[in-house]
């Protein structure tokens, strides 16, 4: 769980590795679900992509020269609530499916930036099996790749 405020705005989010393969990350804005996101879902995204790779190469769990871990492959697994309050909360739309405002994309970002970073040095246990099923994620992906295009490279070509 993680909580923070600037100014007039107030960020709260509580997240969790599953052992899942999917991810679920949902959002609000003034207790409404944006059902499409927006500033505070993407800063999330974002920064969660940044810490983990950040604390892998900062205690040598990813050795320089290692490509860094996709979003998508530390994110499996991950449930999540993104919760905002701000005064002045502009949407994309009259549905109110998405939040506009880049302000809170930006508390939410130092929040998770410093908080979840701070969280992951307090237990490298936690931080191990996070990073671990990240690399696990990467390697299944890139496999994944590695045959399609080997079997596409083997299909003959259709001539017409």
């Amino acid at each position: 769980y993680l909580s923070g405020s600037s100014g007039d705005s107030m960020a709260e989010i509580a997240l969790l590795w599953s052992t899942a393969y999917d991810s679920r990350i949902m959002s609000f804005a003034n207790t409404l679900h944006t059902i499409d996101g927006g500033t505070h879902e993407q800063g999330f995204r974002q920064s969660l992509a940044n810490v983990v790779n950040k604390y892998a190469f900062d205690f040598k769990k990813l050795k320089e020269g290692n490509a860094r871990l996709k979003g998508d492959d530390i994110l499996e697994g991950v449930v999540a609530v993104v919760s905002v309050k701000l005064a002045d909360a502009q949407f994309e739309s009259q549905t109110k499916a998405k939040l506009g405002n880049t302000s809170i994309g930006k508390l939410v970002r130092d929040l998770v930036n410093e908080k979840l970073y701070l969280y992951l040095e307090e237990h490298p246990a936690d931080a191990k099996i996070i990073i671990d099923k990240a690399i696990a994620a990467s390697n299944a992906r890139e496999a994944a790749q590695k045959a399609r295009d080997a079997w596409q490279s083997e299909l003959p070509y259709l001539q017409m």
